[in-house]
Formats: structure tokens, C-alpha cells, sequence
């Protein structure tokens, strides 16, 4: 299992207008292949700032179908709007899980 984590910066004043973006563009995300789940996080200390938390598969399933797919692109144009700068993504593995 692969995450993907994307740190988001969003325009000031326009937090809850991405974060029901992001609600509609869920389905998307949850009906790509290799998707195991989403989860939206909100920084305390910076408002404006998220993080997009996505399980998958492998990495393929994320950056390779699912960066292919109308899915991802819908996800774009109704989130990519909000965006104060490009998204800073990476992907992790478990190395320790108690």
C-alpha cells in the first residue's frame, strides 16, 4: 500500500469553497483503480493550508491511471481553481506498523 500525500495551499478566503470541491470530487478518487480511500486535512496553525491524503495500490495507480483519467481531470477543475500553487505531492510507505 502506497499514500500519496499532497500538501495544498489554497487561496485565502476560499478554504470551505475547496473543501466542498473536494467533497464533490470524492466519488472520482474513491472509483479509481487502486484507490483504498481519501481523507482531507486541515492545518491548524495555516488555514490555508491541506493536505489531500490518498491510499493506493501502487504508485502507478496514482500517477499513471488515475492522472489519465476524466476523474482526475474533473477533480482538477473543480479543485484547481482554489489553488494558490501547484500541489506539492509525495508517496510514502509503511516502514513500522505497530
Amino acid at each position: 500500500m502506497i499514500t500519496e500525500i499532497a500538501q495544498i495551499e489554497i487561496l485565502p478566503g476560499q478554504e470551505e469553497d475547496f473543501e466542498k470541491a473536494v467533497t464533490e470530487a470524492l466519488p472520482f478518487f474513491l472509483a479509481a483503480d487502486g484507490c483504498d480511500g481519501v481523507d482531507l486535512q486541515r492545518s491548524v496553525e495555516r488555514p490555508s493550508r491541506y493536505r489531500l491524503v490518498v491510499r493506493w495500490e501502487t504508485v502507478e495507480h496514482h500517477t499513471v491511471t488515475f492522472r489519465a483519467s476524466d476523474g482526475f481531470a474533473r477533480w482538477r477543475a473543480l479543485a484547481g481553481p482554489h489553488f494558490a500553487a501547484s500541489p506539492q505531492v509525495e508517496h510514502v510507505y509503511s516502514v513500522l506498523r505497530p
